[in-house]
């Protein structure tokens, strides 16, 4: 029986967790990588994987011309079912189902790829993935209203579920990965959980004589989470609080989204990496690594030297879309060892 993995990944985060099952739990199949987020490309290495290539999402690059959005979504279908070729089962890996770029690969690729099993799994997905999204009334509607492409295009039947919005609970789901030492609200007997996506560096105490850090940054008057005013007042505060703490030479890494470097300030060293943060973290030693809600500060917990402060400011001046989401984060950054200011 031939098998073939199929990883559609977003973020670099997305792709160290799909190395590491291609490696691990998916050893023996033919490996196929499917990016949708332009960013990810640089981190991709083509030597990886049996083989590779980016997929346009049909909301922000249709085809020209009338019924654009629908002509690239059967493109995409094209384009990966030549990927992967015949084959007798499928493994779809994805962070959600809920989405009109991946949903419609669930009935399509098996049917143009000859596969007589079908299992889609979960990928992990940073602070997302700590807990369960389940699926409002239009939320559940919008999934009915996709159906419709199926009138102009047989292909496009959206499979329709219930239950949590990444697909955790829908019945094409038989696994859901979550990262080590993570909480997380799933089934128990869906969950695989991952060996560390990255290894920590020779052990060893931080250089005292290197007073260097490095400042996280993430969108946050841009996405609605601080308003400009209180972004500008956390910056702040995370540079007086490094000079408190006699680190003069400071590194900055922004968000893919961050396009405006929010936290940075002047005298920063803004890095350009060819690796994914996680990794860079893992043999870069900081005396602190410091930001706000990024999820990056707990894989520095993680990572980091045993004497690396690692600190996350402004949680008093953040919007969080409820209460349960600030407790939710708040217990995973408190289980992982990030402290607040």
């Amino acid at each position: 029986m031939s098998t073939v993995s199929v990883y559609f990944v977003a973020s670099p985060l997305q792709l160290l967790a799909a190395q590491q099952i291609a490696r691990t739990h998916e050893a023996g199949s033919r490996q196929v990588l499917i990016w949708y987020q332009r960013g990810v490309g640089p981190h991709v290495h083509a030597a990886d994987w049996d083989t590779s290539a980016y997929m346009p999402r049909a909301r922000q690059e249709p085809l020209p011309g009338w019924f654009g959005g629908q002509r690239r979504l059967l493109a995409n279908i094209n384009l990966v079912a030549g990927l992967v070729g015949r084959c007798d089962t499928l493994h779809l890996h994805s962070a959600v189902f809920d989405s009109e770029a991946i949903n419609y690969f669930l009935r399509a690729l098996p049917a143009r790829c000859g596969a007589s099993t079908l299992r889609a799994r979960i990928l992990p997905d940073g602070l997302i993935s700590i807990r369960r999204y389940p699926l409002s009334p239009i939320k559940a509607a919008l999934q009915w209203f996709r159906k419709f492409r199926r009138l102009l295009s047989p292909s496009l039947n959206y499979w329709v579920f219930q239950g949590d919005r990444i697909g955790s609970d829908a019945p094409f789901c038989d696994r859901v990965y979550v990262l080590a030492g993570w909480p997380h609200e799933y089934d128990p007997a869906k969950v695989v959980v991952l060996e560390p996506l990255a290894q920590r560096g020779e052990p060893g105490a931080v250089d005292e004589a290197a007073p260097r850090a490095l400042v996280i940054g993430q969108p946050l008057a841009g996405a609605g989470l601080m308003s400009e005013s209180d972004r500008d007042a956390v910056a702040l505060e995370i540079e007086q609080w490094l000079a408190a703490h006699g680190i003069t030479q400071i590194d900055y890494k922004g968000h893919p989204k961050d396009a405006r470097c929010e936290l940075c300030r002047p005298g920063y060293r803004v890095l350009e990496l060819d690796e994914p943060l996680e990794l860079w973290l893992s043999h870069t030693t900081y005396r602190a690594v410091v930001g706000v809600r990024s999820t990056a500060l707990l894989f520095a917990r993680q990572l980091a030297a045993e004497g690396t402060a690692v600190v996350a400011f402004g949680w008093d001046r953040t919007r969080f879309k409820s209460a349960d989401e600030r407790n939710d984060m708040q217990s995973v950054f408190d289980h992982i060892g990030v402290k607040q200011r």
